[in-house]
Formats: structure tokens, C-alpha cells, sequence
């Protein structure tokens, strides 16, 4: 299937092949169909499948059928995002694919300056991207007015739970007009974000591309049984290999993530950190430099495991594992990305073999131990005494297929054969 038997606009079409793309993923060829006749819709997909495009591309199109003069701080889409990082990564793929449509976009968001928002917003914007502290601030100033907004987009609604913002939520759904369309995407979806979020759409359409949690095929998965004070040594040993050209690794604390990275310096590793303690302007400039490939190794906390949208990037390190099962399916989402084979290496303490368990059961793979000379007997010890996993070894299954042209990564879909679409 192309884009355009999926009844895309020819602009959007010009956009689309500009960057390379032939192909709707799953996501895109389940979502779209529904969003182009005005259905609500609840959306499921991995981590790097192309989500962001399978909202911004019917949106736009909608948008382009009937067209409507801007209003000062009145904009027709409002996209909400739980990261700075997401929300700037979700206006670059509104300026991306509507490049031949004469619409304005503006992302808004804490840790900078209000004043040029505040600017844009005066002299009228069609859509809205916006984390929820600074959109609710710039209301409660009067600088916003959402009573024209027609699209209503979350993005990640899961995560937008977890980091505290249900009232936020509630509060800007409360000043939305009475009728607009309702578009919800996320990679994992537990019972109580699945429940809040039908309870604010209408007659929606489920679409799942993957089962809620899963992981893509293409990452190959492999778990180290370490002791703590052993993790920089292991972490020095991996980066001397060639492979690992373009590394991100997460910490659980800010000031762990400090830590490493300045350990990595010492050692003559170009790397830095990111994380919420950092001003908007740093966080910008590292991942910039991240990106130019200035610095080989960025350290982050999960702040970066919903914004991070780089091809290229080899491998994904758990320095710590993630005391929230879901948040390990968003972090090595971060690699295997635009059809590429990715890793993802996780360091098990054994304090954290409990995390590793509620990993496992989550995405039902058992993950690959891997043996190294920093072997400890504690997390062996810690790994003996827990129940083995009933899930099976993860496989990496890997099937030779050209990817020119995915807005994003290939993804496993319902009705579509479970396999990995991955260019090795």
C-alpha cells in the first residue's frame, strides 16, 4: 500500500516523498482511514512506529478542506505532550509535512521565556503544541483561548498520567468546545490511563499496530548481571567497541545521570547529560550536539524516553533499570528506529532483579543474559532465587525488507503478519 491509496492530498504527498517515504507503517494505514472521516480515535503502537505522522497528516488534510482565518491565541489543533522534548519533536513533523500548506504552528512550553510565545500567539496560529504547565499558565493569563479548537490530540497518555497531569488534563478538557474531534496515541496502556482516556472520547475507534507494551523485533535485547559499583567499568568495556557509534544511556536520577557522563569525559568519551535540572536552552544544545554526532554518549534520565526522535542511534543502555516496567518499553524505543537493527543492554543489580521481573512479564520476552567479566554473585544470587520467568527467550527475528519510505520505524500490526520489517 502507498500513501496515496490512502486518499492523501497531493500536498501532503509532495511533503511525504520529499522525505524519502513510499509507505504507510501499520499505525499509519490504521489510523489514518478513521481520522480522515472525523471518528475519534484511541491509538496503540510502538514506540517508533510512525504515530506522530498517523495524527498530523489527517489533521492537516481535515484542516486544508475547510479553511478558517487564524484568531488571535485561537488555535483550530491543540497537540498536548508530556515533554518538552515530544513537543518540540511533534512541531517539527507539523512543519515537515505541511510544508505546502499555509498553516501556522507554535510549541509552547516551561523553561523559557513566555514573551515570544506570547508574540506568536497574538498574531494568530493554527495549531498548538504545548506541554500541560505552560499551556494552563498562558491561559489563566488570558493569552489562550481554546473554545476553536476542532482537533484535541494526546500524545503518550500513559506517560501524561504518570508524571501527575490527570488534573491538568481534565482542566483543559473542560475548555474545550463541546464538539471536536479526540485523537489518543501511546505505546503502553495500562487499565486506569485506558479507562480515563474512553471516557473522554466519543464512539472511538481502537487501533492497536502491536499489542500494548510490546517490543520491536529489530532490538536485539540483552540483560548484564552486575553489582552497582561495577557498572562504570562494564559501561567503559561496551563502549570500547566500534559498534556502539551513537549510545544513549539512561540513569535513574539527575544526579546519577551527572555522574556518568562526567565519568565518561574523564575516560575521553565525548558525552553529556539531560535531564529536568537542565535549563531548555542546554537541553537544546545537547541534543543538537547529540545529533550532529558532536558527542558520542548522551545520558538521560527518562525525560528523553518520549522526545528522542534520532535514526541512528545504535544502542540504548539501561545504566539503571526503570522502577516502572513501561518506561523500559519507551526507552529502547529508542533505537531500531527508521528500519534499523537496534541493541538495548539493561545492567542488573541485584536490587533492581525485581524490575528486570516486572520488565519481563510486561512484554512477555524473557530477555538474554549476557556473561561478562564483571560477573557478581549477588545479582546471580538475587536471579536464583526469583522464579523463572514463564515467557520464552526473546528471538530476534529479522526479515530483508526495503524501508524507503516509513514515516518512522515498521511496527507489527493487527491483521498484519507478525513479523520485523528491518533493513540490516
Amino acid at each position: 500500500m502507498s500513501f496515496g491509496n490512502l486518499n492523501i492530498i497531493d500536498p501532503l504527498l509532495r511533503a511525504i516523498a520529499l522525505e524519502g517515504y513510499t509507505t504507510p507503517t501499520p499505525i499509519q494505514m490504521l489510523a489514518i482511514p478513521p481520522l480522515l472521516e472525523g471518528r475519534d480515535l484511541l491509538g496503540i503502537a510502538q514506540t517508533g512506529t510512525g504515530k506522530t505522522a498517523a495524527f498530523v497528516l489527517p489533521i492537516l488534510q481535515r484542516m486544508s478542506a475547510e479553511k478558517r482565518a487564524r484568531q488571535p491565541g485561537s488555535p483550530r489543533v491543540l497537540v498536548l505532550a508530556p515533554t518538552r522534548e515530544l513537543a518540540a519533536q511533534i512541531g517539527q513533523s507539523f512543519a515537515t509535512y505541511g510544508k505546502f500548506l499555509r498553516f501556522r504552528h507554535l510549541v509552547i512550553f516551561g523553561g523559557v521565556r513566555q514573551g515570544p510565545q506570547v508574540s506568536m500567539l497574538s498574531q494568530g496560529v493554527d495549531i498548538l503544541v504545548a506541554t500541560p504547565g505552560r499551556l494552563l499558565d498562558l491561559m489563566n493569563q488570558g493569552y489562550i483561548d481554546l473554545k476553536r479548537v476542532e482537533f484535541f490530540v494526546l500524545d503518550e497518555i500513559d506517560r501524561m498520567l504518570d508524571m501527575g497531569f490527570i488534573r491538568d488534563v481534565k482542566r483543559v478538557v473542560s475548555a474545550l468546545p463541546e464538539k471536536h474531534s479526540s485523537l489518543f496515541f501511546s505505546a503502553t496502556l495500562n487499565g486506569e490511563a485506558g479507562e480515563f482516556a474512553r471516557s473522554l472520547l466519543c464512539d472511538p475507534v481502537h487501533v492497536e499496530a502491536s499489542p500494548s507494551a510490546s517490543t520491536l523485533d529489530s532490538i536485539d535485547q540483552q540483560v548484564f548481571f552486575v553489582d552497582q559499583n561495577s557498572k562504570n567499568s562494564l559501561l567503559l568495556d561496551l563502549l570500547s567497541r566500534e559498534d556502539m557509534k551513537r549510545v544513549l544511556v539512561f540513569a535513574r536520577t539527575k544526579h546519577r545521570a551527572d555522574r556518568v557522563a562526567q565519568m565518561l569525559a574523564k575516560n575521553r568519551i565525548r558525552a553529556d547529560a539531560i535531564h529536568g535540572n537542565k535549563s531548555q536552552n542546554q537541553r537544546t544544545k545537547t541534543m543538537e550536539r547529540f545529533r550532529s554526532g558532536q558527542i558520542r554518549v548522551l545520558v538521560a534520565t527518562d525525560i528523553a524516553a518520549r522526545g528522542i526522535d534520532i535514526d541512528d542511534i545504535t544502542h540504548v543502555v539501561n545504566y539503571d533499570l526503570p522502577n516502572q516496567a513501561e518506561s523500559y518499553v519507551h526507552r529502547i524505543g529508542r533505537t531500531g528506529r527508521a528500519g534499523a537493527c537496534g541493541n538495548a543492554f539493561s545492567f542488573c543489580s541485584a536490587d533492581e532483579r525485581s524490575f528486570l521481573g516486572d520488565i519481563e512479564r510486561l512484554t512477555r520476552e524473557k530477555i538474554e543474559v549476557r556473561e561478562h567479566k564483571h560477573n557478581h554473585s549477588r545479582p546471580k544470587a538475587a536471579l536464583a532465587k526469583k522464579p523463572q520467568s514463564p515467557y520464552k527467550p526473546h528471538v530476534r527475528r529479522v526479515q530483508q525488507r526495503s524501508v524507503e519510505g516509513s514515516p518512522g520505524e515498521q511496527a507489527t500490526a493487527r491483521r498484519i503478519p507478525h513479523q520485523a520489517w528491518v533493513a540490516c
